[in-house]
């Protein structure tokens, strides 16, 4: 990442220079710099000129993106979406992770792979592969090369090539801080920043549980007395449970009469 910085001699030709900028990106005068009126009217005539100079620009073909290749299939690690010089500098900056490397073709259609060896300096060659409409894929050299995918692709260079040429497998690092812009409230100057790397604060512990069987004295809750469960029930004339106890039924007064009656006659009887 590029920066330039400017040095202005005092205040007020910082902020005609700032002036200046954000009116060529933003086409518009800003409206936050302390500027004067002689000023303004110039920053308002550059902003006419950018329009104008926009306008009048005739529009470049940009070329076709690397991306817009449709792979089908599982892709190789070693495809890398570069350019054919990008894919040539690789290749000769990190010499240890490989020598060949698959990538889209310049013509945005089809891929192709690169290749790197050593003699008497960096040789480099660039094979075309095509994609077939019946599936597959065609490595276009004298005696084409079909295969059924990319992997067969790779696989098939590295046996014609007795295993001399091998997959590009680069491990990219990852960052290692956070960081982000941010702009400066006083001249809004955008800034780099780091975030700190203090620990996130842990959560509270939980207390531990308590078992509600434990043996302590204060958890431990009096046990019933079960002599209140077996007490009798109360008398009430209210209970009907009580009444039902209490008072016999018809037929068993009938037989207590009998039997009564019998052992009055047995004791008449023995006098």
């Amino acid at each position: 990442m590029c920066c330039c910085l400017f040095q202005a001699p005092n205040l007020e030709s910082r902020e005609l220079w700032k002036g200046f900028l954000y009116s060529v990106v933003d086409l518009n005068v800003p409206s936050c710099l302390t500027l004067l009126p002689g000023q303004l009217q110039m920053l308002k005539e550059v902003v006419d000129k950018e329009r104008s100079r926009r306008r009048t620009r005739t529009p470049t073909r940009a070329p076709p993106s690397p991306l817009s290749v449709p792979l089908v299939g599982e892709i190789p690690p070693c495809f890398r979406p570069v350019s054919r010089t990008e894919a040539e500098v690789l290749l000769e900056r990190h010499p240890d992770c490989g020598n060949m490397l698959l990538r889209p073709g310049r013509d945005g259609c089809s891929l192709a792979v690169t290749t790197r060896q050593d003699l008497n300096g960096s040789v480099f060659r660039h094979y075309r592969v095509t994609q077939r409409d019946q599936g597959g894929y065609v490595i276009d050299v004298e005696n084409p090369i079909p295969c059924a995918t990319l992997h067969e692709v790779i696989d098939a260079l590295v046996e014609k090539t007795a295993g001399t040429l091998q997959p590009f497998l680069l491990e990219e690092p990852y960052e290692e801080n956070i960081t982000y812009v941010s702009a400066n409230d006083e001249n809004g100057e955008r800034i780099l920043h780091t975030a700190p790397t203090s620990p996130l604060p842990k959560a509270p512990a939980l207390p531990p549980k308590q078992d509600r069987w434990s043996s302590s004295p204060l958890s431990r809750s009096p046990a019933p007395d079960r002599r209140i469960l077996t007490s009798p029930v109360p008398a009430s004339p209210t209970n009907p449970m009580r009444r039902l106890i209490l008072s016999p039924s018809p037929l068993a007064q009938t037989l207590n009469e009998e039997l009564k009656m019998k052992l009055e006659k047995r004791r008449a009887s023995q006098e």
